[in-house]
C-alpha cells in the first residue's frame, strides 16, 4: 500500500492535470501492449498498434520492464504540455540521473550496446537521441491516432472530479477518486504493489488520470520529485478505444476526422492543435475548412477563438442520429434551396459560390449556415482536400 500524507498546505495545493500526459500514456501503453491476457478495452488498439510498429518494442523493452520499476526520467513533467516538450526534456536528462535511475532496473537485465552509455553516465548524447527517436516513433504508432479519444475520456474524468470539488470541497474530490484510493484524512491510502509512504511536505499533489494506467495507481520512484499520482480511468464509463469511424475517415480524411473529434464540447485553436497533434497553423486551416462547410462555428473570446460543433458536425461525427431522415435526391444548397443535376455536381465538387451564399448569416466573426429542419445537405467532396 502507498500512503500519501497531506498537510493543510498540501490540500490547498492539490490540483488536477489539465490534459493527458503524453509520455505517461506512452510508457503505460507499452505495458498494455505486452499483456498476454488482452482486455476488451485494449483489444482493437493492441492489434492496430502492433501492425504499425517495427523495432520500437524491442528497443524500449530493456528500459521498460513488463512489470515493476521503470526510470522516472521517461515521464518528465513536460508531458502535460505536449509530446515534443516531453521529448526534449528526456533528451536533456543529466548523465548522473541516467546512471542512477537505470541502475535501479532489475539486476541481471542486459542492456543493448546503444544504451550502455546511459547506464555508465558517459557520452550519453547519442544514446539519448536514439531513445527519443524510438519514443517518438512508438508514440506516433500507439498514442497519436487515439489522442482525441484519450483527451475526451480524461476531460470527462476531470469534469467528474471538478463537480465533486464544487459539491464537497477537497474532501469531496479525494473521496470521489476510484476505489483503489481511499481518503482517510490526512492520508490518502492507495493500492500499490509495494509498501511505502509519500510525505508531500507542502509540495502539493498533481492528480493525473490516465487511459492506459490499469488496476493500481502509479507514482515516481524518487520521492524528491514533484509529487504526481497517476490513476486509472473507469473504462466501464466510456466507449472502447478505437480510431475515428472508418466511414468518417474516408469522407473527410484522417486529420479532419480527428479535428472533428478533437473539438468535442469546444476548444480553442491552440487546444485543438495539441489534441490532434498538428501545428497551430494547420489546426486553424482545418477549422476554417470545416467551418465553411457548416460543421463548426467559431466565437472570438478576447485574443482567442472558441470552436464548437454544429448539429450537422455532431451528426457527421456520430454517423447520424436515429431520428434523421435520409436526404432527398439532389444536393441541398445554401438557404435550403434544392439543387439538382449539373448544379448539384458543381456544388459537390467546388463548394458554394458567392451567388449561393444566401443561406449564410454573418454575426461578427461567426458564419452560420441556416438549414431547413427537413433537409440534410450532402457533405461535398471538397472537404476531402
Amino acid at each position: 500500500m502507498l500512503r500519501v500524507h497531506f498537510t493543510s498546505v498540501d490540500l490547498a495545493r492539490l490540483r488536477m492535470a489539465a490534459r493527458p500526459d503524453a509520455l505517461w500514456e506512452t510508457i503505460l501503453s507499452f505495458h498494455r501492449l505486452r499483456e498476454k491476457q488482452a482486455e476488451n478495452i485494449f483489444g482493437e488498439w493492441r492489434s492496430q498498434t502492433r501492425a504499425r510498429l517495427h523495432s520500437e518494442p524491442r528497443l524500449l523493452a530493456p528500459l521498460v520492464p513488463q512489470r515493476g520499476y521503470f526510470p522516472d526520467f521517461l515521464t518528465p513533467s513536460e508531458g502535460v504540455i505536449g509530446v515534443e516538450e516531453a521529448m526534449e526534456a528526456v533528451r536533456a536528462t543529466p548523465a548522473e540521473r541516467l546512471r542512477t535511475e537505470i541502475s535501479r532496473l532489475p539486476a541481471g537485465r542486459a542492456l543493448p550496446a546503444w544504451m550502455r552509455p546511459m547506464a555508465d553516465g558517459e557520452g550519453t548524447d547519442r544514446a539519448l537521441a536514439r531513445l527519443v527517436d524510438t519514443l517518438r516513433d512508438y508514440h506516433r504508432a500507439a498514442i497519436a491516432p487515439y489522442w482525441p479519444h484519450l483527451h475526451a475520456r480524461i476531460e470527462a474524468d476531470r469534469a467528474a472530479r471538478g463537480r465533486a470539488l464544487l459539491d464537497g470541497g477537497v474532501d469531496g474530490l479525494l473521496t470521489s477518486l476510484p476505489a483503489t484510493m481511499r481518503w482517510r484524512p490526512p492520508v490518502l491510502e492507495v493500492d500499490y504493489p509495494v509498501d511505502r509512504d509519500l510525505y508531500l511536505d507542502g509540495r502539493g499533489l498533481l492528480l493525473l488520470p490516465s487511459f492506459f494506467c490499469r488496476r493500481t495507481p502509479v507514482t515516481f520512484h524518487n520521492p524528491a520529485l514533484t509529487p504526481v499520482l497517476v490513476y486509472p480511468l473507469d473504462h466501464a464509463a466510456g466507449p472502447a478505444l478505437v480510431t475515428p469511424a472508418r466511414s468518417l475517415v474516408k469522407l473527410v480524411g484522417s486529420t479532419r476526422s480527428a479535428v472533428l473529434e478533437g473539438i468535442g464540447a469546444g476548444c480553442t485553436t491552440s487546444e485543438l492543435a495539441r489534441r490532434v497533434g498538428v501545428s497551430l497553423a494547420s489546426a486553424s486551416q482545418h477549422a476554417t475548412v470545416l467551418r465553411d462547410a457548416g460543421l463548426l462555428v467559431t466565437l472570438r473570446q478576447g485574443s482567442a477563438v472558441l470552436h464548437t460543433l454544429t448539429p450537422l458536425g455532431i451528426a457527421l461525427l456520430r454517423g447520424g442520429s436515429p431520428g434523421e431522415r435520409p436526404p432527398a435526391s439532389g444536393a441541398a444548397g445554401p438557404g435550403g434551396r434544392r439543387i439538382v443535376g449539373r448544379s448539384a455536381r458543381r456544388l459537390a465538387r467546388d463548394g458554394p459560390s458567392r451567388a449561393q451564399t444566401g443561406g449564410y448569416e454573418r454575426n461578427g466573426p461567426v458564419t452560420s449556415y441556416v438549414m431547413p429542419p427537413d433537409e440534410l445537405p450532402v457533405v461535398p467532396r471538397w472537404l476531402e482536400k
